[in-house]
Order: C-alpha cells, then structure tokens, then sequence
C-alpha cells in the first residue's frame, strides 16, 4: 500500500513542481496552432494511425493468433533438445546452493517430513479412536441420525487426519530456517502431496463411503451408484490426481530452479499425456460403456477424439478454449453426481409422504451447484483478464465477457430463489391435498390449493423478468428505454385486449371473495361441475358426465357455490288418500335414526331425513314433503338410500303409493275394458301434450 501511494503522488508533486511556463512562449504556441499549414499536418497525423488501425485490425485478428501458435510451438520444439541440459543444470545449481546437497538430499529430506507427518496421523487415529467407538455406539441405538450431523461426522473423521498430517509436516517444515532454494523446492512437493491426498479422500467419502475398521463393504458413499461402479470412479481418480499433483509440485520446482519457460512447458505437456491416458482408458472401459448391449462403438472413439483435441489445444496454448472444453466435459457429470449425492444426503424417504426438508434439500442441491460453476465462472474470468491480449482487447469485448460471467452469477442466484420458493410451495400443496375431517382446516386446504398455483406461476415470471433485466444490464444494455417502452407496450396491449384485462382482474377479485375453490361444484349460468384448476384468465370446470368446460373469468357472473358448508335435500312422495300420515311419520322417524346408524352414511348427515307434511292433493293421492341436510356432494347417495328404506318400511306396513286407478260399475267385463282403455288413451294423449309443450 505505502508502494502504491507513493507511486500515485510522484506524478502530482512533478507537476506541482514543474516551472511555469513564460506568456512569451505560449503567445508562440498559439500562432503556430493558427497556422493554416501546421494546422493540416496535424490534422493528417491524427488521422492515418486511427483510419489504419480500423482497417487492418479485422484483418490481422485471425492471422495474429495463428502466428502466435506457431510461436509457441516453435518455442516448445526448440526447448525439447534442452530438457537433459537444464535438468543436469538444476542438479548443480541444488548442490552449490543447499551446502553440497544434490537432489538425493532434498529427496531424502522430502520423505522425511511426509514421515513425520505420516506419524502424527497415526498419533491422531490413536487419540480419536475412543471417540470413533462412542459414535458407533451412538449409532447402534436404532435413533434415525439427522443427516447433517453424520454427514459432518463423517467429513471430520476423513479430513482431520489430514490436518494433523498438514500441521506436522508442512507447518514443521515453514517453522525451521532453510536455505532459500531448499525453502522453494520442498514447499510445492509438500504442497502437492497433501492436496493430492486430500482430493483422494474426499473421493474415498463420496463414491465409497468411510472406513470402518475391515468391513468396509457396509458402508456406502454419498453418491447412490453400485459398489463396483464406485471402486471403478475411485481408482480412475486416485491415478488422475496422483499425475495431476505430481506434474503440478514439479512445475513448481522447475520455477524454483529457475529452469527455462520452454523447458518447464515441454515437461508439463510430457506429463498430461499421463493424464490423458489415464482419461481415455476411464472413456473404454468405464461401467456404462461395458454395460451398453452393443458394447464399446462411436462414443468412445468420440470422446478419445474430444480429449486428444483438448491435449492438442493444451500444447497449442489455447488455454482459454482448453478451459471451456474441459468444463463441457466434466461439468454436466459433475453437476448430476451433486444432485444425486444432495438427494441422497438430505432428501426424505421416499415411501414416507413429507419427509424431508425441501428448503434444506434445494440449498444445498443448488447451493453445491452453484458454487462449483460460480468457480468455474470465476476461474475462466482470471483466464480470460490474463489472456486478454488472445482476443481483441477493446474495452467493449472486456465489457460483454465480464458481463457474460455476472449473468451466469446473476442467473445462479435467480435459480436458487426459485427452486426454495418453488419446493415451499409444493410442499404446502402436498400438505394441503391430504383430506381432512376438520371442515376449517379442509376450507383453508382448498383455499391454498386455489391460490398457491397462481402464485408460483406469478413468482416464476417476477423473478425470471429481473434476472433478465440484471443480465441485459450487466451487458451494457440500457435498461430504462426497455422498462419504458414495455409500459407504453403494455398500455397499448390493455386498449387493444380489454375482454383479457377484464378476466384477469375479475378473476383477481373472484380470490379475494374465496368464492369458490379447487374441488367444488359450482353453477354459473349454463356451465357447472368441479372447479379442477385456475389459470390467470379462466377457471376449469369438469362436468358430472365429464366435459371439460374453460370458462373466462369475465363472463362468469354469479356463482351457486354448491360445495360450502351444508346442503338441503328435499323431494315428495305420493301415498293413497286412505294413508295413515301419523304411521307415514313414525316409519320416515325410523328410516331416519338408521341413516344415521349407517357406518358410512351417518357421519355425512347433519341433520337426518324428516317428514314436513302435507304438501298438496294430487290427482291420485296425497303428496308428502320429506327434507334432510347433508353435507355438499352427498345428498343424491343419502337420498337413494332413503328411498330404498322408504320402500321397504311401507311395503312392510301396507302403506300404498299413489297410483292412477279406474273403478267401473258393474260387472260387464267389456264395459272395464272399454273404459280401461278409454283411460289409457288419455293418459296418452297427455303426455305426449306435456312432451310437445316441454320441446
């Protein structure tokens, strides 16, 4: 910082300091400005450089980048004849600088510091082992363990031990005074080994699980694949680290050595073919490409292809491209085993409705991904601001990448606001969809299975139009004129689609009324059946004899709610006038006190089936009002069921319908037929008077 500071004040006291110029001079400086021919020169000058920079820029772009490849690779052919040279010189330089020591004793020394380290592993593993026992203890108690706690149980025992071996290796080393060579050489092999070490035990936990004493076959990592599958995974990234951390500590003591760029280059390229061996023997006999029917084919000789043109890209120095080539290969697997392992980990049992914790699930599922591309972002940005000078290098071109990575940031951060709101409130709707006999709690059900859809459909669309806004801001996009013209859009839309703003709205106030609710019946005009879902502008409605009806909101008017609290039943019976009403009233009591015994009848009657009385004269006898209260939805069942008692009550106790009957005189047996038919004739013709009138 003090750098920094004075290197910022030195220009401003040389100005300060700087003598002011005489008014002679600037007089003189003015007439040469004014003159005509001075004037063009300059002109000119100004001119040329800027009219053939545009020109030849385009030009030059593609061709610039190849001779740079070419450059590069002429570096590295001419550094391969130098690798035995600068390595005999790194020998010597090790043997002046460390007291006569050559590699063998830095080597011997190396292996001395991962043997302390080693022991102080051991030493932790004896001192953590009675806390290991209580735990397994713990465990056998048959109390289902949160999630959480074993999980980060489980992460302490695998990473502890590295810590200890880190702090006595590592920090023994950093604590001693060594010569500043030795310093340099040991600090990245020391480096390499403990990171390498750990990358392999993190994957030990994920794909295997942890070590538990000689049963290691009954655990199982956090990822949910098969044994064998991830014995297969482990390896393959056992061998790739190793290479990896390996050729890494490597390139860190050549730098220490100062060995030539092009040297240094040719050795790490030796060493990623090591790396690239071991990817394509993962790509041939990898279990998906053993298990394919057909067996091993083009995919494989595509994905051999793919990894030797990224080692190809690697060598030519296209780094930044490397890195988008490497992300498109391991990003989309990477991102699945995330998901699965967050499934895995912190998801419910699926054979128990409601387990789980959905807000706990998406953030860590979304949260480990977005933290893995959030690095991968950041990482190909510091590639991309050192590499700069690749591409063009205009501040434009810097603006639209820098705007690229914060809209993949920006879009990370929508997408997990939008999978926890999304996983609330399908949660809420599995809770509510779940029948309850509290007619309170069954009302407030319906009302949130009514609103809750609409709700995440308008979330979805908030949250989608402002990360857009924030994306299109990021990349220099004037947002403002956008916003604007949308509301004078908008505008323009509402004039031209009234009947649209008018069901929108209606259907806004139809909520705030609660006038009907996912899973009533309801009447609206000629339309009627089952509210069975909502939209922004209309409501469907599934018919008893099922056609589907979409209804507008705007053009529903008013509602029969026939689905709310209770519903009022009545209909009439006719009996003979000789029928004894009191005997009819005490049979309907009867029938009445058995619906309400019935087992599955009773509890949906709220007030069971009573005679009111006379209802009128008929023709043929006398009409009977009968009256009971149900709850919505059952009153046509109860009603069957209360004729077919009604019926039987009065069959046993000779109470008779009413029926058309003909009494003739006399005991002319042709004289009753005559008049029988005289009879029918006109109850004929009146019903087929009644019909024409109905049509």
């Amino acid at each position: 910082m003090c750098v920094a500071a004075v290197s910022t004040v030195q220009p401003v006291l040389a100005q300060t300091a700087s003598p002011a110029a005489s008014a002679d001079k600037v007089d003189q400086l003015i007439k040469l400005l004014d003159d005509p021919e001075i004037r063009a020169l300059l002109n000119k000058q100004t001119a040329a450089p800027a009219a053939e920079a545009d020109t030849s820029m385009s030009a030059t772009e593609f061709s610039a980048l190849g001779h740079r490849i070419r450059d590069h690779l002429r570096k590295i052919g001419e550094a391969i004849p130098q690798v035995s040279s600068e390595f005999m010189r790194a020998g010597g330089t090790i043997a002046d600088d460390i007291n006569g020591h050559g590699p063998l004793g830095v080597f011997g020394l190396f292996l001395t510091m991962v043997l302390i380290g080693l022991g102080a592993e051991w030493l932790f593993h004896r001192i953590a082992s009675r806390s290991r026992m209580h735990a397994a203890l713990a465990q056998t108690d048959g109390a289902r363990q949160n999630p959480l706690h074993s999980a980060g149980r489980h992460l302490f025992a695998v990473l502890a031990p590295l810590v200890a071996f880190s702090l006595a290796s590592l920090g023994l080393f950093m604590a001693m005074t060594w010569p500043p060579l030795l310093d340099a050489i040991m600090l990245p092999l020391l480096l390499g080994v403990i990171a390498c070490r750990f990358v392999i035990r993190i994957a030990r936990l994920v794909l295997i699980g942890p070590r538990t004493g000689k049963d290691v076959a009954a655990t199982a990592g956090l990822v949910p694949i098969d044994r064998a599958s991830a014995v297969f995974w482990y390896k393959r990234i056992f061998w790739f680290a190793c290479v990896f951390f390996a050729g890494w500590a490597l390139v860190g003591v050549m730098v220490a050595l100062s060995i030539e760029p092009g040297v240094r280059a040719t050795v790490g390229y030796a060493l990623g073919l090591g790396m690239l061996l071991v990817a394509i023997e993962t790509v041939w006999n990898r279990p998906a490409a053993i298990a394919r029917p057909h067996g091993r084919g083009a995919m494989e000789w595509a994905l051999t292809f793919y990894l030797c043109l990224l080692w190809g890209l690697w060598v030519a120095g296209l780094v930044i491209i490397l890195w988008l080539g490497i992300y498109a290969l391991i990003l989309p697997g990477l991102l699945k085993a995330t998901t699965a392992m967050a499934r895995n980990a912190f998801g419910g049992t699926p054979d128990v409705p409601g387990s789980g914790n959905p807000v706990v699930e998406v953030l860590v599922e979304r949260g480990a991904r977005a933290i893995i591309i959030t690095l991968a972002v950041l990482w190909l940005a510091f590639l991309i601001n050192k590499r700069s000078s690749m591409f063009t290098g205009e501040a434009m071109t810097d603006r639209i990448i820098q705007g690229v990575l914060a809209g993949a940031i920006i879009l990370l951060v929508a997408d997990i606001l939008w999978q926890i709101a999304k996983a609330v409130i399908n949660r809420t709707l599995e809770h509510a969809q779940v029948s309850t006999a509290d007619s309170a709690h069954a009302a407030r059900n319906g009302r949130l299975l009514t609103l809750l859809p609409i709700l995440r459909t308008m979330l979805a669309i908030v949250i989608a139009l402002i990360a857009v806004m924030m994306v299109l801001s990021g990349l220099g996009v004037q947002v403002a004129p956008l916003i604007a013209g949308a509301g004078i859009f908008g505008v323009a839309i509402g004039f031209g689609s009234q009947t649209l703003v008018k069901d929108v709205i209606s259907g806004v106030f139809y909520m705030m009324d609660d006038a009907f609710r996912v899973g009533e019946y309801i009447q609206s005009g000629s339309y009627k059946g089952t509210v069975e879902s909502f939209s922004i502008r209309s409501v469907k409605l599934r018919h008893h004899r099922g056609p589907v009806f979409t209804v507008p909101f705007g053009t529903l008017g008013a509602i029969e709610n026939m689905s709310r609290d209770w519903v009022i039943d009545k209909f009439t019976i006719s009996v003979g006038y000789d029928t004894d009403i009191n005997k009819v009233r005490k049979m309907v009591k009867g029938v009445g006190a058995a619906l309400l015994e019935d087992e599955e009848l009773g509890p949906l009657i709220i007030e069971t089936l009573k005679m009111k009385g006379v209802e009128q004269f008929g023709d043929y006898g006398i009409d009977l009002s009968f009256a009971m209260m149900t709850k919505p939805g059952y009153q046509t069942t109860i009603r069957r069921r209360a004729y077919m008692m009604i019926r039987e009550a009065f069959t046993q106790n000779g109470v008779v319908f009413a029926s058309p009957t003909v009494q003739v005189a006399g005991g002319d047996s042709s004289s009753a037929a005559a008049a029988a038919s005289t009879v029918k004739t006109a109850m004929d013709l009146k019903k087929l008077a009644e019909s024409g009138e109905g049509a």
